[in-house]
């Protein structure tokens, strides 16, 4: 009985800090709103991607982008990285949009092995810090940007509801055919 309530413990604090490694920035945040929004233009950042190339938020101008932050310890995260993935595959990949995913407090040898061991190929640009991050929200992951053509959050979603295929379907869609209108 009592290894049992040992157990008990230890799967409870296992489950716990699993938890926390999605929202253990609370404390950071006290109770700051989001800093970036529906209806802003990015804040200017710039990343260094996986394969090498450096994006600057002013070269997004012109093209719609998808922007996730992410840990792979979140569950959360893990939820919805098969989805990015199909939405990267659909979206993306024919460079109709820009995609990036952005880690916090990641380094590039965790990202990279989480990728190859889960097949994913969505860009990433591996950050050991909390900068960039904190130009765009002070808590929750993942957190799902996608914005226009001329930089302008369309839609943010959080870890509250996650976000769905359709959501992330009709907001890019959105956005794609926007521009079509535009180029008529």
């Amino acid at each position: 009985m009592c290894d049992m309530k040992i157990d008990v413990r230890y799967f409870i604090i296992g489950l716990l800090s699993l938890v926390s490694s999605c929202v253990n920035e609370k404390e950071d945040a006290g109770m700051q709103p989001d800093a970036v929004e529906v209806g802003d233009v990015l804040p200017e950042f710039t990343v260094v991607m996986n394969d090498g190339r450096v994006v600057e938020s002013g070269s997004l101008q012109g093209q719609p982008s998808f922007i996730l932050f992410f840990n792979t310890e979140c569950g959360d995260c893990r939820r919805e990285f098969p989805l990015v993935q199909q939405m990267y595959e659909r979206y993306g990949a024919d460079g109709r949009m820009v995609f990036m995913a952005i880690s916090r407090d990641q380094d590039a040898v965790v990202v990279g092995e989480y990728w190859a061991d889960n097949g994913l190929t969505i860009p990433f640009s591996a950050q050991t810090d909390r900068t960039v991050y904190h130009l765009f929200a002070y808590s929750s992951i993942p957190r799902i940007y996608v914005v226009d053509a001329s930089r302008v959050v369309r839609a943010v979603f959080t870890d509250s509801p996650l976000a769905t295929s359709e959501d992330l379907t009709y907001e890019i869609e959105r956005v794609l055919t926007e521009i079509k209108d535009t180029e008529k």
